[in-house]
């Protein structure tokens, strides 16, 4: 893992939100917050929260009386999160450490996740935390995404902008996002961390986007893929993201454009 691969900073939380949250996110946030409330949980922890869209979906799910403490390790995405949110006196907004919970034992009914295990850097000590925190019986919920060859755009992104940097290629989603996507290595980690009973369900969705610049943007600039395009000079941003939209426009159409995505559901229980 590179010190940038963590960065959500500057435009990044802005561009994320707008672009990435509706082109990915938010079909499989319908989703979490449908299994989690399906779980009647009266004190749910959210990590990883970054711009809020489990918690926009979930918090109305909830019950008037429950506890809702949504966490993440990069400030500015929690504030832009609390900012989309609303005043809602049941949240608590928290910068936490995953890996380091400042949580009582048995505290929640839920620990929920979305898309975030992937960058935590030792994944068994954050479901240890996990468990620790979780009541007798309580629930972990998380996903992950699977081989970025299953995930159309973002494996396009990848291609394209190996192209643009023949010499060293950025490889930010294909190592991230899409790095963690073996079941077998996350039962095992869940394993080490005391869970032993553990469902893993593949679901597939539809990605779609206004356009293929809509689509090179929220790759390019509203993921921490734009740090290491940076890091080969700032200049080139705007014509990596334009390589990466004209490859998008020459293999899905110069319209609205549509791929699949493909990710992990796993639940754990206490």
């Amino acid at each position: 893992m590179l010190e940038t691969d963590k960065v959500f900073a500057g435009s990044i939380p802005e561009n994320y939100d707008r672009y990435m949250v509706p082109l990915i996110f938010e079909s499989y946030a319908r989703d979490m917050a449908q299994r989690a409330a399906a779980l009647s949980p009266n004190a749910v922890l959210e990590t990883a929260a970054g711009s809020g869209v489990v918690t926009r979906a979930l918090a109305p799910r909830l019950a008037p009386d429950a506890r809702y403490v949504v966490t993440d390790l990069n400030q500015p995405m929690l504030d832009h999160a609390a900012a989309r949110q609303g005043r809602d006196d049941r949240i608590k907004w928290q910068k936490v450490d995953a890996q380091a919970l400042p949580f009582e034992d048995a505290t929640f009914d839920l620990v929920c996740c979305q898309f975030g295990v992937m960058f935590f850097p030792d994944r068994p000590s954050a479901y240890r935390e996990a468990r620790r925190v979780l009541k007798p019986g309580g629930t972990f919920l998380f996903n992950a995404w699977d081989r970025i060859e299953q995930n159309v755009f973002a494996d396009d992104v990848t291609s394209s902008l190996a192209e643009f940097f023949q010499d060293d290629p950025p490889r930010f989603l294909a190592r991230m996002p899409h790095g963690y996507h073996d079941t077998a290595l996350i039962r095992s980690d869940l394993a080490k961390a005391g869970f032993s009973n553990v469902t893993i369900e593949t679901k597939t969705e539809e990605s779609r986007a206004p356009s293929p610049r809509h689509l090179a943007i929220a790759y390019c600039q509203g993921t921490p893929l734009r740090n290491e395009i940076e890091a080969r000079g700032a200049e080139k941003l705007e014509a990596a993201t334009e390589h990466a939209a004209a490859t998008i426009a020459r293999k899905h159409g110069s319209g609205e454009v549509a791929a699949k995505i493909q990710a992990h559901v796993i639940l754990a229980r206490a």
